[in-house]
């Protein structure tokens, strides 16, 4: 990446808070969905469950774990600045608990009207990704995961994506199923998103680079991540 200017850095900054605000609020209308929890959260969400410890600790726990995972891909290019991905966890926290205030109790009725939820939140999720990921700042710690498991492969970051949002949702659902004898937290909503929400960023991207390059983010358009 090229040295940024000043209005580059506030630009950067504010399209990361933008794509973290669409996470949070896709999560907050996969949970009013009711079809299952989105997979960023699905496993935090079980060992909450099982632990009995609260979710916000869960996630917390859950996300080290994902930047422990960086570093031993990475090594010695994982840069410290990375480890800021804990902080930034913390925000996500709260915006995903201001998003769930913002959408309160509005629920689409019938199952259609759940998928159609379904349906929205991931397209949601998916731009909120984009948005942060193509910033080109700090990684939240399962897409910092995922972009270093693409790196070291030498997958187009889409791809790895569905594998590993596959991965954690699998987890999940055995853990669930081991060790409280049913599926909890885990639906076809979230197996659904977890195949799709890769395939829609891959949609997004293209479309954003051109729209970040006129706004100045950037001199030349960012290479695949």
């Amino acid at each position: 990446m090229h040295k940024l200017n000043a209005r580059q850095f506030l630009l950067r900054v504010g399209i990361y808070v933008v794509g973290l605000f669409f996470m949070a609020l896709g999560v907050a209308l996969s949970v009013n969905a009711n079809l299952g929890i989105s997979p960023v959260n699905s496993l935090p969400y079980v060992v909450s469950v099982i632990s009995g410890i609260d979710q916000g600790t869960c996630v917390i726990i859950i996300f080290c774990l994902y930047i422990l995972v960086q570093i031993l891909i990475l090594r010695r290019e994982f840069r410290l600045i990375d480890l800021t991905q804990i902080v930034f966890s913390t925000i996500f926290g709260y915006l995903v608990n201001f998003a769930k205030w913002l959408v309160g109790d509005f629920a689409l009725p019938t199952y259609v009207g759940q998928l159609v939820m379904m349906a929205v939140s991931i397209v949601v999720v998916a731009l909120g990704v984009a948005l942060y990921v193509e910033a080109g700042l700090v990684n939240m710690p399962m897409e910092g995961m995922t972009m270093a498991m693409a790196r070291k492969l030498g997958k187009p970051f889409h791809n790895v994506k569905i594998v590993v949002d596959c991965f954690v949702v699998a987890l999940g659902a055995i853990l669930s199923l081991v060790f409280l004898h049913r599926l909890d937290g885990v639906r076809e909503g979230t197996v659904i998103a977890a195949v799709v929400t890769g395939k829609i960023l891959a949609l997004i991207k293209p479309r954003l680079v051109p729209l970040f390059t006129r706004l100045g983010l950037y001199d030349q358009p960012m290479t695949q991540k």
